[in-house]
C-alpha cells in the first residue's frame, strides 16, 4: 500500500465516523445539531461533484 491509499483509508473512515455520528465515550453529543446537518449536507454535496468529475472524466 502507498501513501495515497492510506489517506484515501482514512478519509472513508472519517467520513462514515462522522455521517453515522460515532463517538468515543464521554464526549459533547453533536449528532443531532445543527451544524452537524450541514456537514452531512456537504459532504453529500462533496460526493455528487467528485461523482460526477469521475463520470465526466471516463466518458471522454
Amino acid at each position: 500500500m502507498n501513501w495515497l491509499m492510506l489517506l484515501s483509508l482514512a478519509v472513508i473512515i472519517a467520513t462514515v465516523a462522522a455521517v453515522t455520528g460515532i463517538k468515543p465515550k464521554k464526549t459533547r453529543p453533536v449528532a443531532h445539531t445543527n451544524m452537524m446537518g450541514m456537514a452531512r449536507f456537504f459532504l453529500l454535496v462533496l460526493a455528487i461533484i467528485l461523482a460526477y468529475l469521475a463520470f465526466r472524466a471516463r466518458a471522454g
